[in-house]
């Protein structure tokens, strides 16, 4: 008897190159492929039936004072003034531009006084005209312009990178535990309201340095003419536990436990949210940017998506892993956590 002929579906493929390959991996890989059910993500609800696949480039833009971003990603502040420094933020700034993000500069402090690494902060040729990149410095430093009469030099800055705008950072822990750090002789909110007053022309985002900020302090940036808080929130970079690494080892018993201190991206968050709901304050803060412990993009679509203001989320060490020499690294990161995004917008519902 002879064999029966295969069937032949109308239109079908007569041979699939593939499919032997395809299923000898499904095989062997099932049983490395189970999912611990005490694991499941429990933020989300997984709805498969109601869209189809995203397309590339389907995220809604985002208004971001006088820019639009194409994805709610910020590359926050790292570094500058080192060598290596030259080579992360200009890759960092070409891949800014290439997908539509915004930018934080590291410390911009040394250019106040001394152009030599100039260089690595100009990256506005870089990432082009129309992405937001902002220049940083810190609050004991604003202080000092302040205490000198020297806050023109700010706006001098500014426009010598071609930047958008000035990042404060608040970092009371890790200049008291810097060997060469500064102290604070003013207290940081009465420093940004003076910025406010004598600079009120100049966007301005304020962002702690990986300890987060607790209730108090996130109700009075939030009644502050602000462009955006950022939380810089305590579970990722923190540059208080950095600068104990640098310090010895009786400083590092005597104050490890300060690093342990402050609050998570995700308790920040709902703060905001509950703060934004008291009849009692007045919300001038116009953004949020959500950073600190913010792993890829689902952690940053759940906790953006959960937040009453307009927010983008933030990331450093991930964007550095990728950015310090190989830019094909950086590109294809990024391009990976932009699809994400559209993905879980397509299929992934934050219960609130």
């Amino acid at each position: 008897m002879s064999e029966p002929s295969p069937v032949q579906l109308p239109g079908a493929v007569s041979n699939d190159p593939t499919a032997p390959g395809r299923k000898e991996d499904h095989i062997e890989l099932a049983f490395d492929s189970q999912v611990d059910h005490g694991t499941l993500d429990d933020r989300f609800d997984y709805e498969p039936l109601l869209a189809a696949h995203p397309a590339t480039g389907s995220l809604p833009p985002i208004n971001w004072g006088d820019h639009t971003m194409r994805a709610p990603l910020w590359v926050s502040s790292m570094t500058g003034g080192t060598e290596k420094a030259f080579t992360i933020n200009h890759n960092l700034a070409r891949a800014v531009g290439e997908f539509g993000l915004g930018m934080g500069l590291g410390s911009c402090r040394s250019l106040l006084y001394d152009d030599h690494r100039y260089r690595d902060f100009n990256v506005r040729p870089v990432a082009g005209s129309g992405v937001p990149i902002f220049g940083n410095l810190g609050a004991a430093q604003v202080q000092h312009l302040i205490d000198q009469g020297q806050l023109g030099m700010i706006p001098q800055l500014i426009d010598a990178l071609d930047l958008d705008g000035l990042i404060v950072h608040v970092n009371p822990l890790q200049e008291w535990l810097q060997p060469e750090g500064d102290r604070f002789t003013v207290a940081p909110i009465v420093t940004i309201r003076t910025l406010i007053e004598e600079l009120p022309e100049l966007p301005l985002i304020v962002k702690e340095v990986g300890q987060g900020m607790g209730p108090a302090s996130l109700r009075a940036l939030l009644e502050l003419p602000l462009l955006a808080l950022d939380t810089a929130a305590n579970g990722g970079t923190n540059f208080s536990k950095l600068e104990l690494f640098r310090s010895d080892d009786l400083a590092r018993s005597a104050y490890g436990g300060l690093v342990r201190a402050g609050h998570s991206a995700t308790e920040m968050v709902r703060q905001i949210n509950g703060l934004t709901m008291d009849d009692t304050l007045t919300v001038r803060c116009q953004n949020l940017i959500v950073s600190g412990g913010v792993q890829g993009f689902l952690d940053g679509y759940y906790l953006t998506e959960i937040a009453t203001l307009p927010a983008i989320y933030g990331q450093a060490s991930a964007f550095l892993r990728h950015a310090r020499e190989d830019y094909d690294s950086l590109h294809r990161y990024v391009a990976s956590q932009i699809r994400g995004l559209e993905l879980a917008k397509a299929y992934l519902h934050p219960r609130r």
